[in-house]
């Protein structure tokens, strides 16, 4: 049953500030409580531009929606109405070179590779299988800021070969003085929906307290419909037909909560705390229909499976984190030790109707679990140096202690099951990863350079209980960046940049254990398979001027070893996937992205990114080499008729992606949302999500053995009517920099 992945984990990087205009608009009060972003390095810089103090007068400035540094482009959350009501998914869809699919998988520019991180570090519950389902979960309101690095400096991870997406939450929003601050917001939905959110902070001398909490409860429906054909791979000829379709309904119910704590010790030396927690739970029923028919069309099996589905996974973490600061601004280093905790258990229970020929009924009951534990250590060291230069230096240690259990069992009766060995495993890894970086940056005139190095050695330990099977792997690599910007007037900036990365395969795409997805697809691991190395260059062009922002880039992204699936027959018409290296891959094309003000009163901001796709797979079977040209798109209008008034349209258009044995077909969305401002502290939201209720996309295999082809449909859907309450008083406080990883801040 193609339902609900299992468990999600992730990573994530530091967000970058440099205050940059490009669409302002209003935002209701709860963003203007929380509008800096608490993540971002040098944020304290931007927030003391952006509210000045002369004696008893402060002159307040809103933050920019987008923001961008020599390796990074960062954008606001604040007037994405879909954003205050839906999941993160919704608010990844508007952010330019961020793709997300129907099921929830992340790609940058077209490569799916991606690391993501929360606020600028790992984050246990983006990385992993069950990633995909997170993003779907969890509510998109606990953010800011959504920064985006396809070329990221050497001070970051070159894990994922895409880039990586920096999560910004929502800030601590106070200065000294026993001040309180917080927002509550609260929205219902069709279909039962609804979401509750509270966010809040109190400093008190030196010690500040923040925190969020929040639950959702959401609806999950999906369709789809296949239809596979055996072929004759001498005359091509139509060997059987096997029509499958499934519809599914559901409930998920998603809890979250974060507390941190800071504390200056002295104004130099300041202790910071959290634990965070996020719960998922989800639930419903599924039903397929399947019918096969022979060469000459004449049906020769039916059958159905009908049944009920739930996924319960958590996630909990803690870190600790002490910051020192020495004499000079920006002189500071950073010691951090953090744990996650990741569980997730997925179980399905099913009862297959044979109706031809008819035969008795077939009990079914699937039970996996996994379970990772990751831990961190990150020391980081910055140093101003001559000349208005800068130095980073860090160590940082990962390790990743993970568990994937799969279990069937079948018989006549639910309580006459007997375990499936060929099935049943049990598989454990443990990924270590050091890593040493630094980096040197410095601005010469209107020319500014950052150049960068990481070494990491990783070491990865698997073993296939089940059958007794050990694997070691063990590697060194070293990962050179290049950043280079130049300003050509106050307004407009060039820059060019350069980056190694690397993908290494997730333990359980190592596995070589067969898992059953369905009657007609069993999947597995690859323990041959190799990571792939990316070499990525750009060039960007970029303008501002007052309300508008423009950006051009070019670039070019050579991967050796790309992942892909390749699906096989083996008999019967049951396909096992199961990913593989490529030869090659080669991405080139151009991104261009436009904020700006039509009119006083009407906004917009758009994206479009046109590339080249080619993928050398003609030595795998099945496959041949391909080449296509993708195009993704975004747009967004913003009308903000009187000042307590604000209307929100928003569309997107996904492209198409390259298989090794074929083509996935995407498709877009439209959004509309309307805020009213009710008074000082209320605001009234509206939101609809997919209005055409047509959001899905299409997978097409074909080979000499098979076709295959996949339709699914999602009941996207959704409509919020929602308020949000913001209350305290005070001043937002400046934010102290946490890990300083960012290239300095150039443009407008």
């Amino acid at each position: 049953m193609a339902i609900l992945a299992e468990p999600a984990l992730a990573q994530t990087a530091p967000p970058q500030q440099t205050p940059t205009v490009s669409q302002a608009s209003p935002a209701d009060p709860a963003e203007e409580a929380g509008e800096a972003e608490a993540g971002e390095t040098g944020e304290a810089e931007a927030e003391a531009e952006e509210a000045t103090t002369l004696g008893v007068v402060e002159v307040t400035g809103r933050a920019t929606d987008v923001r961008t540094s020599i390796d990074s482009i960062s954008y606001s959350l604040a007037n994405d109405l879909q954003a205050q009501t839906g999941t993160l998914a919704d608010a990844l869809r508007n952010v330019p070179s961020v793709d997300v699919d129907p099921q929830g998988n992340v790609s940058l520019r077209g490569d799916s590779n991606v690391t993501i991180l929360v606020d600028g570090r790992p984050s246990g519950v983006f990385s992993g299988e069950g990633r995909a389902q997170a993003i779907q979960s969890l509510p998109a309101d606990q953010y800011a800021r959504i920064e985006v690095m396809t070329n990221p400096s050497a001070a970051y991870s070159p894990e994922g070969s895409g880039g990586v997406i920096n999560l910004i939450t929502r800030p601590t929003s106070v200065r000294p003085g026993q001040v309180t601050t917080g927002s509550v917001r609260a929205n219902i939905g069709g279909e039962g929906r609804w979401n509750l959110g509270l966010s809040g902070s109190r400093q008190d001398g030196p010690l500040t307290l923040s925190g969020d909490l929040g639950t959702r409860h959401d609806v999950a429906l999906q369709a789809f419909d296949r239809v596979r054909e055996r072929l004759d791979p001498v005359t091509g000829a139509v060997i059987s037909t096997t029509r499958q379709s499934q519809d599914v309904e559901g409930d998920v119910d998603v809890q979250f909560g974060r507390l941190t704590a800071e504390y200056r010790l002295t104004d130099n030396l300041q202790l910071t705390g959290e634990l965070r927690g996020n719960l998922i739970d989800t639930g419903g029923r599924g039903l397929e229909v399947y019918e096969t028919d022979n060469a000459a069309g004449a049906p020769v099996s039916a059958y159905t499976r009908d049944g009920d589905f739930g996924f319960d996974g958590d996630n909990v973490g803690a870190t600790a984190r002490l910051l020192r600061r020495f004499g000079e601004q920006g002189h500071d280093w950073t010691n951090e030790l953090r744990i996650d905790r990741n569980r997730g258990h997925f179980s399905l229970d099913s009862v297959y109707e044979t109706t031809l020929p008819v035969a008795p009924a077939v009990y079914e009951e699937m039970d996996n679990r996994n379970r990772q534990t990751q831990l961190g250590f990150t020391s980081a060291y910055v140093r101003p140096m001559p000349n208005e230069g800068k130095l980073r230096t860090g160590y940082e240690l990962e390790v990743r202690d993970m568990a994937f259990d799969s279990a069937m069992s079948r018989g006549p009766a639910p309580g006459a099951l007997v375990p499936d060995p060929f099935v049943t495993n049990r598989f454990e890894a443990e990924q270590t990863v050091h890593a040493l970086y630094g980096t040197w940056e410095r601005p010469w005139g209107d020319l500014s350079a950052q150049f960068g190095l990481r070494l990491e050695y990783a070491d990865i330990e698997l073993d296939q209980v089940t059958t007794g099977v050990t694997a070691q792997q063990d590697y060194f690599r070293a990962y050179p960046t290049l950043h280079v910007s130049y300003q050509l007037t106050d307004n407009e900036l060039v820059r060019a940049s350069y980056s190694r990365r690397i993908q290494r395969p997730h333990p359980f795409q190592l596995n070589p254990f067969v898992s059953y997805q369905d009657p007609l697809n069993l999947r597995s691991g690859n323990p041959d398979l190799e990571p792939q190395e990316t070499d990525a260059f750009e060039a960007m062009w970029q303008r501002r001027a007052g309300q508008t922002f423009y950006q051009a880039t070019a670039y070019y992204r050579d991967t050796q070893k790309a992942f892909t699936e390749v699906a096989a027959d083996i008999g019967g018409g049951v396909l096992l996937t199961r990913p593989e290296n490529l030869g090659s891959r080669r991405d080139y094309g151009v991104e261009l992205v436009a904020n700006g003000q039509l009119h006083a009163t009407l906004k917009y901001n758009a994206s479009l990114n046109v590339f080249r796709q080619e993928i050398d797979a003609a030595a795998l079977a099945g496959a041949a080499d391909r080449s296509d040209t993708v195009v993704t798109g975004r747009a967004t209008l913003n009308w903000q008729p009187t000042p307590d008034d604000f209307l929100q349209i928003s569309g997107l258009y996904q492209g198409d992606a390259l298989l090794a044995q074929g083509v996935r077909e995407s498709g877009g969305m439209l959004n509309l949302g309307y805020r009213r401002k009710l008074n000082d502290t209320l605001a009234f939201l509206v939101t609809v999500r997919d209005l055409l209720d047509d959001f899905g996309d299409t997978t097409v295999f074909e080979t000499a053995d098979f076709r295959d082809r996949t339709e699914r449909r999602f009941g996207g859907r959704a409509w919020y009517l929602g308020l949000t309450w913001s209350f305290g008083s005070g001043p937002r406080r400046d934010q102290p920099p946490q890990f300083d990883f960012s290239a300095p801040q150039t443009g407008g």
